[in-house]
């Protein structure tokens, strides 16, 4: 099975406001919807990428220059190097962002920005509150992750948390395999206890509910490794996946993107289909829109490329 992706815009913005100028986002890594806005992470930026929703949609029928421009909105302080290797060395690697629901610390949600942890100084997480029109409120808060990721460590020394998606009152968390260890994940935790951490009542994060092994197959001889996740609505049960398959033995250096996938799996955690996407986009990021068609964020891999948006329709 097949998937055929319809490219919607670039994710271009006013080099203005940008703190090295670039024209785009490069290293998008996490989308989430939330009511009229389309949040992204680029896990080499200090900045939540924001776009209004229906606007995004619409790209598709306009003009590429019409395509609106991506807003940035701060959530670390200071500002990366401009030359390639060292922004490497020192970025966040924001990988993951999820929705948070409303609790006493935000009564309006809250999302959460996760560094991968493939590095020490990647085991940082950033909330930000938002308002009732689900824009952000206030300054960001940063988290240290250290104590949440230590025991995930012990078991994927190659630590990688790519995506992070709520289902069923529990947060879930994906950890991405590569060629070094093929094995991903899904780490479930109760989501109340891991919100009072997260704000500061609860002094040590719970420990994981499960973790859930997934195979999800190689394509020459490359395995595919988890990117992203997203509930389905209500009632549905489950969740979706994204999966790329890149040409690299770790969690640090970049490799080629030989294939890509989105993915199926029920209430029961159990995988039920996988389809593969045309043109192999390496997609790091995944969210439903209100159509419940599938928006997608692409890493390009490449600070002069823009990463895109696109979407699929889904059966």
């Amino acid at each position: 099975m097949h998937l055929t992706p319809t490219h919607l815009q670039k994710l271009l913005l006013d080099p203005a406001a940008h703190p090295r100028g670039q024209p785009h986002l490069s290293a998008a890594s996490g989308l989430v919807r939330v009511g009229a806005w389309l949040y992204l992470v680029a896990d080499d930026e200090h900045h939540l990428g924001l776009l209004p929703a229906a606007a995004a949609a619409a790209a598709a029928v306009q003009p590429q220059s019409q395509a609106p421009l991506v807003q940035l909105h701060r959530i670390l302080p200071g500002d990366l190097p401009a030359d390639t290797g060292a922004r490497k060395k020192r970025k966040p690697d924001l990988e993951a962002l999820v929705l948070l629901p409303a609790s006493p610390a935000h009564p309006n949600g809250a999302l959460l920005a996760l560094g991968s942890g493939s590095k020490p100084q990647r085991q940082r997480g950033v909330t930000i509150a938002l308002d009732a029109a689900g824009r952000p409120a206030g300054a960001a808060q940063v988290v240290d992750l250290t104590a949440l990721y230590t025991p995930l460590r012990a078991e994927f020394a190659d630590l990688n948390i790519e995506g992070a998606f709520v289902a069923n009152e529990e947060l879930h968390l994906l950890q991405r395999g590569n060629k070094g260890d093929a094995r991903n994940a899904c780490i479930t935790y109760a989501l109340a206890p891991l919100l009072a951490w997260l704000s500061g009542t609860l002094a040590e994060p719970p420990a994981a509910l499960r973790t859930t092994l997934f195979d999800l197959g190689t394509v020459d001889g490359v395995p595919l490794g988890f990117t992203d996740g997203a509930a389905l609505p209500a009632g549905q049960g489950g969740w979706l996946f994204s999966a790329v398959a890149e040409n690299t033995d770790d969690s640090y250096a970049d490799g080629e993107c030989v294939a890509s996938a989105i993915g199926w799996v029920d209430a029961d955690g159990v995988l039920q289909r996988m389809a593969a996407l045309e043109g192999a986009p390496k997609v790091e990021g995944i969210a439903l829109d209100e159509e419940r068609r599938l928006l997608m964020v692409t890493d390009a891999d490449d600070p002069a490329r823009a990463s895109r948006l696109l979407v699929v329709e889904l059966d």
